[in-house]
């Protein structure tokens, strides 16, 4: 049994983890907010505290998170746990999945010690139940029957919302970038998206720049597996209204419809419809569909589809079959 000393996240990859005092463990998805959560092995990174102790000793001055882990607990070696080992921390379960990382590039803290622990010392898991953990909680190992049954019991989905669709909202202005105005696109997106059963893992804002906005949709997509990608915001005729091009070059597949059924429902409202040249596309297992940039019309456009694209988004994922009609 030990304890968790630190939790750390970042809301962007590339950047150092900071600490906080509490954070949601999502299941099959890891810290809620964190840069390196999503449906993959490595959800959440731990780290031993005894290990980052000894460290220090040699004269290194790392800060809690500087090593990119998530967890620091103390009590435990993780590095010579198997994988496979299942972790509680309240109502959290935690399975172990990975024993240390190849290292591609050497960290700071390499350059300055000419060392680094976490590509042989850091240990990754992912989420198999949900819940709260702060610092200073009891990390235990279940094992035995117990383990067998927590196992059981997550694979059947105890978590409540653990069978929702994951969505991201990405939100692309030029002046929300910059702080200049409030975006009220995105949370309206996200309104709709929550009463729909969707789970939000994910908010950024981009400008309306072509190479960030691709960058985000493939962070959503390769690297945080949602189902469903919501942007909003450049799908008019300026210049710099690049938000469709931007879905048509990282999409492997196009969904017409989509757009198609937005602009049709919009037109009952304003004949201005007729001059969005909002996309929709596949790209691997995820879904993305562009929406106008006035929260207003993403309400309408988002409303216009939310109750098919559930469906679509299950065939894609494997999970529902294809609907037919026998006349």
């Amino acid at each position: 049994m030990g304890k968790i000393l630190a939790i750390c996240m970042s809301e962007r990859r590339g950047t150092q983890k900071h600490r906080v005092e509490s954070a949601k463990l999502v299941k099959d998805w890891g810290i809620e907010g964190d840069a390196h959560a999503g449906r993959w092995h490595r959800q959440v990174s731990l780290l031993s505290a005894e290990r980052v102790d000894e460290f220090r000793a040699k004269g290194a001055e790392v800060s809690d998170g500087a090593f990119g882990e998530n967890i620091v607990a103390e009590g435990f070696d993780f590095k010579n746990l198997p994988v496979g080992t299942l972790f509680r921390c309240g109502d959290a379960v935690l399975e172990m999945t990975q024993i240390g990382k190849q290292c591609h590039a050497h960290c700071e803290i390499y350059k300055v010690m000419g060392d680094c622990i976490m590509p042989r010392e850091g240990v990754f898991a992912k989420v198999i139940c949900g819940g709260e953990i702060h610092v200073g909680d009891t990390l235990e190992i279940i094992d035995g029957e117990d383990a067998d049954s927590v196992k059981k019991s997550a694979e059947g989905g105890a978590d409540g919302d653990a069978g929702a669709l994951l969505a991201a909202v990405i939100t692309v202005s030029d002046k929300a970038s910059r702080g200049e105005r409030e975006d009220m696109s995105g949370p309206a997106a996200e309104e709709i998206l929550k009463a729909h059963g969707y789970r939000i893992v994910y908010r950024e804002i981009v400008p309306d720049e072509q190479p960030e906005i691709e960058a985000a949709l493939k962070r959503c997509a390769d690297e945080k597996n949602v189902h469903l990608i919501v942007t909003n915001g450049g799908t008019g005729f300026s210049q710099r209204d690049v938000t469709p091009e931007a879905t048509e070059d990282v999409c492997t597949r196009m969904a017409p419809g989509i757009a198609e059924a937005m602009r049709y429902e919009s037109l009952k409202v304003t004949k201005k419809a007729m001059l969005s040249r909002a996309a929709a596309g596949i790209r691997g297992t995820s879904l993305i569909v562009n929406l106008p940039g006035s929260p207003k019309a993403v309400r309408e456009n988002l409303l216009a589809v939310i109750e098919t694209l559930a469906h679509g988004i299950r065939i894609l994922n494997g999970s529902d079959g294809e609907c037919g009609r026998i006349s």
